[in-house]
């Protein structure tokens, strides 16, 4: 894939205008409370997975409506103090997998817990969480139109409601150290880490990795790839519902959550990118209000800094929790 999107010097500069509901901080209050209503249930079951070198726990919490999501957390074996802190989120289509998939952290000695998302888990790696709401309009193949003409009914309304439930699970257990805990995703896990940011005061940190669910109006006219294409594929047949598709689209569009989040952050960004364009990734980061810092992979497509963006991310996890 060549280059397709603004030249970098515009993109450092570039901050779209913003398109947000009036209720956006009363909506997710709202729905934050809601869910709220229902115990967090946190249940950390220890779990064999052959590992001498950590311990693994198989996690269920209630999420968005009581409903139970699953995880993992994962810790170096033997553990007898609170630790720093990664959540992590998961790529689009893809499960919480196998403990042995989520090594890197504890091997540099953070606690981690992996949230599963919802209605995925069957791209790649497998997951463990249902979505027993299924939306009430007609939907193109994938989760991004699912239930898209409520707000209320949206499928990313209960995802990120998770995410925010995610983080409070994790903060209750005693192996956490609840004043460190950083937000951390790729592609849609860094879509949840950015609306979590904006959601959640008090994180330690927000590593947002190519992030997917922000800047849908510029994504849906510059790119043909999935799972953007989903929508464009929707409005192609309900050619009359595209106010109202971009209107509930307004509630969980990356940017408005960037505004709200203070926590430092790293983001990436990769520049050959027809999946997350790059123009809808620095959209939200050039509009992120806390401390934030960017990696630039000029060369690649929505794969990103991959290993090396990892060993960027365990540097400024070092950095981050020593200060």
């Amino acid at each position: 894939m060549p280059l397709f999107d603004k030249p970098l010097s515009e993109l450092r500069e570039y901050r779209p205008e913003r398109v947000e509901p009036s209720d956006f901080d009363a909506f997710w209050t709202r729905t934050l409370a809601e869910a709220r209503e229902f115990p967090l249930d946190a249940q950390f079951t220890p779990y064999d997975a052959a590992l001498a070198l950590v311990d693994v726990f198989d996690v269920r919490f209630a999420g968005w409506g009581g409903q139970p999501v699953a995880g993992w957390f994962i810790v170096p074996a033997g553990a007898t103090e609170p630790l720093p802190t990664v959540v992590t989120y998961i790529g689009y289509g893809g499960g919480r997998g196998l403990p042995h998939d989520w090594l890197t952290l504890p091997a540099a000695g953070y606690a981690s817990f992996v949230m599963d998302t919802r209605g995925q888990g069957s791209a790649g790696t497998p997951g463990d969480t249902p979505d027993p709401v299924g939306g009430a309009n007609p939907q193109t193949p994938g989760f991004m139109t699912r239930g898209i003409l409520d707000p209320d009914d949206y499928y990313y309304r209960r995802v990120y409601t998770d995410g925010v439930r995610a983080f409070e699970a994790a903060a209750q257990h005693p192996l956490v150290d609840a004043e460190r805990i950083v937000v951390n995703g790729g592609s849609q896990g860094g879509g949840i880490a950015q609306a979590v940011a904006g959601l959640v005061p008090g994180l330690a940190g927000a590593s947002i990795d190519v992030p997917f669910l922000t800047g849908f109006r510029r994504a849906t006219e510059i790119t043909s790839r999935g799972p953007y294409n989903e929508l464009t594929t929707y409005l192609s047949i309900h050619r009359d519902h595209e106010e109202q598709v971009f209107h509930t689209l307004s509630y969980v569009d990356g940017t408005n959550f960037a505004v709200r989040g203070t926590a430092p952050a790293l983001y990436s960004v990769a520049m050959m990118d027809a999946v997350t364009p790059p123009s809808t990734v620095f959209g939200s980061y050039n509009h992120y209000a806390g401390p934030k810092e960017i990696r630039v992979w000029p060369y690649n497509e929505h794969e990103g800094g991959q290993t090396f963006q990892i060993r960027e991310r365990l540097h400024w996890l070092r950095g981050l929790f020593k200060g």
